[in-house]
This record gives structure tokens, sequence and C-alpha cells, in this order.
């Protein structure tokens, strides 16, 4: 099975001209923890997400609303094409250390793909796992 058979085509994304308020009230409108950042024409351009905001933005004293998200935002951005196998989407993200991938075909976002999306696929509920424990494997119990 290919990640376009699973992803998420509906993804909420954000320019990087725009603020760290507006991104922040996307992310609680739509309930996520991440917004791809896409340029005008569509091509991914990075990633911003709530940690960004609050490492980035607010510990710095920076005006949400007067900071651009592409001062924030990571630019070296982990993605895979439609075509890859659930197999390797769920590769990339042990090894990137992330839970959502954005899709990518071309320049252009198409959409995102998430553990989650791998663990609903009985196929790959293991490899969903086995992801999320390499990504969690650095987290130290408080």
């Amino acid at each position: 099975m290919n990640v376009k058979d699973c992803m998420n085509r509906h993804v909420i994304a954000v320019a990087p001209e725009c603020s760290v308020a507006v991104a922040a009230r996307l992310m609680a409108r739509h309930n996520v923890g991440v917004l791809p950042v896409r340029s005008r024409d569509g091509a991914l351009c990075g990633i911003v997400t709530d940690r960004d905001m609050v490492l980035r933005c607010v510990a710095l004293n920076r005006a949400a609303e007067e900071t651009a998200v592409s001062r924030i935002m990571t630019t070296r951005v982990a993605a895979v094409a439609p075509q890859a196998t659930l197999s390797q989407a769920a590769s990339c993200m042990a090894k990137e250390q992330v839970r959502r991938l954005p899709v990518v075909e071309g320049r252009k976002l198409v959409g995102i793909v998430s553990l989650g999306d791998l663990s609903h696929r009985d196929d790959y509920s293991v490899e969903a796992a086995e992801a999320l424990s390499e990504i969690t494997a650095n987290v130290k119990n408080l």
C-alpha cells in the first residue's frame, strides 16, 4: 500500500509571511500541533509546530502578532512522495523522529500522513508501533 492511499489530502497549511498568532489560531481551530508552511505556488518550504512557537517566539518574548512564521519554522523538512510505501513512510518517521510527514509531489504539498494513519492499517500497525518506539526512545520519564 502506498502513502497516497491513506494520507490526509485536506491539509491546513500556513504561508511563511503569516504571523505566528495566525498560525496558532489555525492550530487551535483545527486541533493540530503542526502546520506545513507552503509558498504561494504550493511548494512546501517549511513546517511549524506548537513547540516551535513556544521555544522560538514565546520564550524569547517575541510578539506573536508581529513575528512571521518564516522566522520560527523549521526549513529542513522530511517528506515523502505519494508513491512511497507505508513501510518507507514509517521508516522515515522513525529516522527523523517525527509523527507526521508532509506528502510532496514535485515540490508541491499534496497531503500529510501520520503515525495514526499508519496505525489504522492492520498490515502496518507493527511498523507504526516500531516507529513510535524509536521516536520516543529518547524521552525520559519525569
